[in-house]
């Protein structure tokens, strides 16, 4: 039996993202910027040589899942996130602050 890796999603407001962290390596990020009530989400990225082992998306939910938390909506501008809440709808059509811009 192996291990799993410990994976887990951060707000780090000293940088504007939500980080994820694998066995406490930055594996990556979503970059945001705020207004009062509003995330704008604007980059998300994750590194190469954690490509592949689905992080991007477990990102995306625990960002989701925090902005929901604090009662905020968002504004995804990146294209993961917009793909994501594209694909995971309606899940999060109650966060959107306004309608998702198209690709």
């Amino acid at each position: 039996m192996t291990d799993e890796p410990q994976v887990t999603v951060v707000d780090n407001p000293d940088e504007s993202r939500f980080e994820v962290r694998v066995d406490g390596t930055l594996a990556g990020f979503a970059v945001y910027e705020t207004d009062p009530g509003v995330v704008y989400f604007v980059h998300t990225e994750v590194f190469e040589e954690f490509a592949g082992q689905g992080l991007a998306g477990r990102l995306a939910q625990a960002a989701l899942g925090m902005v929901r938390e604090a009662g905020d909506k968002i504004v995804p501008l990146c294209p993961y996130i917009k793909a994501y809440v594209r694909k995971h709808s309606p899940e999060y059509d109650d966060l959107l602050g306004a309608p998702v811009p198209e690709v």
